[in-house]
């Protein structure tokens, strides 16, 4: 019996406890602190020393972990460690609780009856189990209670998988489970999936599956573990890790308790005897080689070579990681119906091992679709946001032919070549040209299309991430030429502009664009926000342009290009409507530098920020320093240098931030710019900041004609400072050049500390170094190099 609804809609998380301080549990304490949530950290009392000191070890060691948990290091402090023994009187004012220790269930019953007595009758408790029932778990619970618990399952690492299984039980109030997903979504930032309390949920079923085929076709084809991950990584739109990779970084022991949770608890499946482990994985692992948690696993590191098994020799040898001539050329077909017809009719043995573990994921996708999800688009998004992949497995299947696929399947399981004799589901044969359409995706369990969720959250993603052949409205457009598109959405006032260049870069056509669409703005609507449909922001300048410029001897028309450079970004901080700029993924060189003359930036959790001018031989020259010595002026009036030590350093080592959280921290992003964990709500806000703007009675900064500046003294320190780096060969001549232009602008230039000095004073400063140092030899270098290698090149 189901326990009357008392939750409100809305869930008022304050405070939250994990429990269990491993690698999962300490992580997930350490993204509910990113977005703001007060977290306790539990574990069982250490033996030696402070009672919470497994907990504080763990809180340590995630300021050491790569990618970093953290978007602030310093963030750490404010997870707070707790004990079992001392501190279960905490739990009280807990509004939600995830327990995150080892996939036993009986220890996690345990400790359910532990903590039972100590938690407010308002508390949320959710499991963050991989694959135990969620309704057994419940069952141990009181009975007051069960209608608050359900599986809440991150991926690893959960600051940047972006999926969360939700999982509720029998019991589980549909409230609770809504309210949850609105916190997990907007709050958290995460793709929530309902899940269904079945073994493995969803991404777990099906991906490990995946890897589970793929070995076991390993063995069948003979192909080394290097050739697999050739075929299954970016090739077929995959991770770089692919598949042995992965199983590396995830742990080989895991990757084997995962693989038995799978023959344990699905007995009647007619896939089970695959649920074991090969022969060579138990080998490894008895070994002790468990994969990058003790370097060694299928591949190891030696010096600065990866090596990788060879079976046939027991014994490691260089990494040849490459698919054959046949099939790099059948995957490099654009039309996935041609692409899969010829990986099947190859006799190449790595297409016919592509093919069978295509065919093999399909097939088991498809037979256990009812079971495990409400929707072929819950198992698509889930792989997705799970594991990384472009194309869930139904997307897959239906961009390449959905009834000829079903048809090869059909044959290979009459054959006996598919992995299981099981028979298709009817309803993949009835004609139907896929699982994806206009009336929403298929739910195998009801018969029928289903439509997206229509909770409120998902009124907040104007552009959720699309499934394949979903199409959402593109707005109105006012006016474009081949840099930007200025277009509105709905009748609020607010206009795009979204640039079309490759990485959004920033040419010609975007600078006259972006004031183009202003002047209109100005004219026509209430605000603007600068959004890009996909990520980046802006990789900054397109530096293509500007080295054929450079080599054809037409510094003029450099210097032209520069200077309309400047003109936007005051153009954008200037405006008679306030200019938003909606930052995700990367914003370097002048994609940071308009973002910084915009009124508000809001900008999504994972925003890389970065004046990173320096790495190509050059200085930002976009308004960049002008901004940031105007804003060292505004902080510190009486002595500007105060305001400059940091950010010389970021700029002069061209760094970027690490998150939004960082590049406040860098003086990249303001204390009032807006950071949002969902970046698929980030046009939504975005739109909401500008129009807050605006109806406040907006009016663009002034014109500073008074700036005081560091001057003569301020350029002398950074110049010591430089001296003392290049005489320690921490810096070459060309850097010590580079930087010393850079301190130059951000003092004024040399002349008296403390003079006046107004905003066109800076931007020609800032222009002069720019060309100076574009005209050089060593310069020009460096920004062929990086637009040859993607490295830059130290000169």
């Amino acid at each position: 019996m189901t326990a009357p609804s008392t939750s409100p809609a809305t869930l008022h998380i304050r405070k939250a406890a994990v429990l269990g301080a491993g690698v999962m549990g300490a992580q997930i304490a350490a993204h509910l602190t990113n977005a703001g949530v007060e977290t306790l950290l539990f574990d069982l009392p250490a033996k030696e020393g402070p009672k919470s000191g497994i907990a504080l070890k763990a809180i340590e060691h995630l300021k050491k972990l790569s990618p970093a948990p953290l978007a602030d290091p310093a963030l750490a402090a404010a997870i707070l460690p707790a004990n079992y023994d001392e501190h279960l009187d905490l739990l009280k004012d807990v509004d939600l609780v995830i327990e995150a220790i080892a996939e036993r269930m009986d220890w996690k019953l345990d400790l359910y009856k532990k903590i039972a007595g100590h938690l407010s009758k308002t508390a949320v408790i959710g499991s963050n189990t991989s694959g135990l029932s969620i309704n057994g778990l419940a069952d141990v619970l009181p009975e007051e209670m069960r209608h608050r618990f359900c599986g809440v399952h991150f991926f690893n690492p959960p600051r940047y998988m972006h999926l969360v299984e939700l999982t509720p039980t029998r019991h589980t109030d549909p409230a609770i489970v809504a309210a949850l997903e609105a916190f997990l979504t907007t709050t958290v930032g995460k793709g929530v999936v309902i899940a269904r309390d079945t073994p493995n949920f969803i991404g777990n079923r099906i991906g490990v599956f995946s890897m589970l085929a793929t070995m076991h076709h390993t063995e069948q084809f003979g192909l080394g573990f290097d050739v697999v991950d050739a075929l299954t990584g970016p090739a077929v739109g995959r991770p770089k890790s692919a598949t042995y990779r992965t199983a590396d970084v995830v742990g080989l022991d895991t990757m084997a308790h995962v693989i038995k949770t799978m023959a344990d608890t699905l007995p009647d499946d007619p896939w089970h005897s695959y649920f074991k482990a090969p022969t060579w994985l138990s080998t490894l692992i008895e070994k002790g080689a468990l994969g990058q948690k003790n370097g060694a696993g299928f591949y190891k590191k030696v010096g600065k070579d990866i090596v990788v098994l060879d079976l046939a020799k027991q014994d490691y040898r260089p990494s040849q990681q490459k698919a054959s001539d046949e099939v790099a050329a059948i995957l490099a077909i654009r039309n996935p119906a041609e692409k899969f017809a010829k990986l099947r009719a190859s006799q190449d043995k790595q297409a016919q091992f592509l093919w069978a573990t295509f065919r093999d994921l399909f097939h088991y996708s498809a037979y256990h679709l009812a079971s495990i999800a409400d929707t072929a688009r819950d198992v698509d998004l889930a792989i997705r946001w799970g594991y990384g992949w472009k194309l869930g497995p139904f997307e897959t299947w239906q961009a390449a032919g959905w009834q000829q696929v079903a048809g090869w399947i059909a044959e290979d399981i009459a054959a006996g070549k598919a992995m299981s004799k099981a028979p298709l589901p009817a309803w993949v044969t009835d004609g139907r040209t896929g699982v994806h359409g206009k009336d929403g995706s298929w739910s195998a369990a009801d018969g029928k299309a289903k439509p997206r969720s229509a909770h409120p959250v998902y009124a907040r993603q104007l552009f959720p991430d699309p499934i394949l052949g979903e199409t959402f409205d593109h707005g109105t457009t006012l006016w474009e030429n081949d840099g930007v598109r200025l277009w509105t959405l709905g009748n609020d006032g607010v206009g795009i502009v979204s640039f079309k260049t490759k990485m959004h870069t920033v040419n010609d056509q975007v600078l006259d664009g972006v004031q183009h669409a202003i002047g209109i703005a100005e004219d026509q609507l209430k605000a603007v926000v600068i959004w890009q449909t996909s990520e980046p922001f802006s990789a900054g300048a397109d530096l293509k342009g500007a080295l054929g410029l450079l080599q054809a001897g037409r510094f003029d028309d450099f210097e032209k290009m520069v200077a309309n450079f400047q003109r936007t970004s005051m153009r954008i901080k200037h405006a008679l409507v306030p200019v938003v700029s909606a930052v995700r993924g990367l914003a370097l060189g002048g994609g940071c530098e308009f973002q910084m003359h915009s009124a508000r930036t809001v900008a999504a959790l994972e925003s890389y920020i970065g004046l990173v001018e320096a790495g190509v031989g050059l200085l930002p020259a976009g308004g960049g320093l002008h901004e940031l010595a105007i804003r060292a002026a505004k902080s510190h009036p009486d002595d500007p240098f105060e305001g400059l030590k940091h950010v010389f350093e970021t700029v002069a080592m061209a760094k970027a931030s690490t998150s939004a959280f960082d590049a406040r921290k860098l003086g990249l992003l303001r204390d009032s710019d807006v950071v949002v964990f969902n970046a698929d709500e980030l046009l939504y806000v975005a739109k909401k900041v500008a129009l807050s703007l605006a109806e406040s009675g907006w009016r663009p900064p002034l014109y500073q004609h008074a700036i005081p500046v560091a001057g003569d003294v301020g350029r002398a320190t950074f110049q010591a400072q430089l001296a003392n780096l290049q005489a320690g060969y921490f810096a070459s001549e060309h850097d010590v050049l580079i930087a010393t232009h850079i301190a130059d602008t951000l003092c004024g230039g040399n002349i008296e500390r403390g003079s006046l000095v107004d905003e066109q004073w800076l931007l020609d400063l800032e222009r002069k170094y720019f060309v100076e140092l574009a005209k050089t030899e060593k310069t020009q270098a460096r920004i062929a190099h990086t637009m040859t290698t993607g490295k830059p090149l130290r000169n």
